[in-house]
């Protein structure tokens, strides 16, 4: 990336995620202006006095903003967590949903909520990190069975084995889940996490915000701070050790960060496909591999990206909204298929 686009690239993403950041809380059911919308952000951080009507800054305030804040925390943070989980199994398709770590973020958050595990303990981002970690163990145990390892093992048969694995356990996770709802929940309480379970961000809040920004913020400093490590797990285990990176615990940081952050997202807003496979690939393709730019990259698309699907949710059914794992697998789909071409015909 030449020195010029990359200093532009630097100042221009705060004012790309702001900008995306308004469309999100102007585009909707009902369309507000910007200039309106700037009236609302005036009033509310620095106490100017111009005239609003109530409802528009109620929906502005209370609802918009807040919930474009938390698409862009949830966008980020799955997309850092893609990059983080192809660098250190050396594997395009690994994803947190393909490994299963979003189902196991589901069916531990989906635990707590219905069936009271933890006898109260547990809060729900609690709960569905210790799913989150389960599922990615369990990943991890069928995976070394079957012959592989997390560092990058036998080529295409040790990501073969690791891709299987997850898929087994996210089937096993999922099922679970179903399992729990079948057993505890009412029929109403059913239909909403069902709802929830395919990504939903209509509930959230200020309080999630609160939540999801120390998260995707944690998420981005740490996979900056091991850029290093990164760049040396993508030419695998043995590699990174033979230039001075003490695998196992970076491993350790990385992954244990990357469940984290994923655990939080989905106990907001349900588990999100596709957003940290597609889009790690897209940076790729767009600045390079190396993740000093590859990180910031990838977290400034997915949000952006995961912003602009929940517009989309909103207005592309008039009067209903729908999930926004929908919308993600409506695009994502493709660009995974996509990629599993492009793989088949490079060998």
């Amino acid at each position: 990336m030449p020195a010029r686009f990359q200093w532009r690239w630097t100042w221009m993403s705060p004012l790309i995620l702001f900008l995306a950041v308004m469309a999100g809380t102007a585009i909707g059911e009902t369309t507000i202006p910007m200039q309106t919308i700037l009236k609302v952000l005036a009033n509310q951080l620095w106490g100017a006095d111009y005239a609003v009507d109530r409802i528009d800054a109620g929906i502005i305030w209370n609802y918009r903003l807040s919930r474009a804040i938390v698409a862009a925390c949830c966008g980020a943070g799955l997309a850092l967590a893609g990059v983080v989980l192809q660098a250190l199994l050396r594997n395009p398709l690994a994803d947190p949903f393909l490994m299963g770590i979003s189902a196991g973020a589901s069916t531990g958050a989906v635990a707590v909520t219905i069936s009271g595990l933890g006898a109260g303990a547990l809060t729900l981002s609690a709960g569905a990190f210790a799913g989150a970690g389960l599922a990615f163990g369990l990943v991890v145990v069928l995976a070394r069975a079957a012959g592989s390892n997390t560092g990058g093992g036998r080529g295409a048969q040790a990501a073969g084995a690791i891709i299987l694995a997850g898929i087994a356990g996210s089937q096993l996770f999922n099922a679970l889940t179903a399992f729990i709802i079948t057993k505890s929940a009412s029929a109403e309480q059913a239909r909403g996490i069902m709802f929830w379970l395919m990504g939903n961000l209509s509930g959230v809040r200020w309080d999630d915000v609160v939540l999801g920004l120390p998260a995707a913020l944690g998420g981005v400093l740490i996979c900056l701070w091991h850029r290093r490590a990164l760049d040396a797990f993508t030419f695998g285990a043995d590699s990174a050790a033979s230039m001075g990176i003490a695998v196992r615990p970076v491993r350790g940081i990385l992954i244990g960060g990357m469940a984290l952050v994923t655990a939080v997202m989905v106990s907001m807003v349900g588990a999100i496909g596709f957003v940290g496979l597609v889009i790690p690939h897209a940076m790729r393709f767009l600045v390079g591999s190396r993740h000093t730019r590859l990180v910031p990259a990838s977290a400034l698309a997915g949000a952006v990206f995961l912003i602009g699907s929940d517009i989309l949710s909103r207005i592309m059914v008039p009067g209903q909204v729908l999930p926004i794992g929908v919308v993600t697998a409506l695009i994502g789909a493709p660009a995974f298929a996509l990629i599993l071409v492009r793989r088949t015909r490079a060998r």
